[in-house]
């Protein structure tokens, strides 16, 4: 009886852990990484990736991109070895042919698109999906906001790009 409950209770908090957020500190000036991360940038890091994007995402605010993310966080991943979701893991977008995420179900008109995704396919796509490509799954209705994309886009620059060195 008594190893039945311990059991039991070692269930529950194996249970109540799950879903449960790990968080990372933060210092000024560095963007946290997903919790599933290996390693948090620097802030030398970050700038150096947000640097490489053309402008005007080079100019991107990480800290308000990450609070745009939530938006997209409900479909995507973005650490390396990430799940795909309802959408495609993001980990190495940037340079990749679109629909080439393998394992992942993507519409035949993404399939046909035929380009690589950088900071302004992402844009466009961003703004409103199926009028950039009738015909996609994605269901996702646009962020209208131009400062809103290229924050984000300098965020996924940041967390979908292996860290430079």
């Amino acid at each position: 009886m008594r190893n039945s409950v311990l059991t039991l209770a070692a269930a529950a908090l194996a249970l109540a852990a799950c879903g449960q957020k790990q968080s990372q500190p933060e210092q000024p000036g560095q963007a946290a990484l997903p919790a599933s991360a290996p390693a948090q940038a620097t802030p030398d890091q970050v700038k150096a990736l947000v640097a490489a994007l053309p402008a005007p995402y080079s100019a991107g605010d990480v800290t308000n991109g990450k609070a745009k993310f939530t938006e997209c966080a409900a479909c995507h991943t973005t650490a390396q070895g990430g799940p795909n979701m309802t959408g495609p893991n993001l980990y190495g977008v940037f340079g990749r042919k679109a629909a080439s995420q393998p394992g992942f179900a993507y519409s035949d008109a993404l399939k046909a698109a035929g380009w690589t995704w950088d900071a302004p396919h992402i844009d466009t796509w961003i703004t409103d999906p199926r009028a950039m490509l009738p015909g996609t799954k994605m269901t996702f209705v646009g962020m209208r906001d131009p400062k809103d994309r290229s924050d984000l886009i300098a965020y996924l620059k940041v967390a979908t790009s292996p860290l430079p060195q």
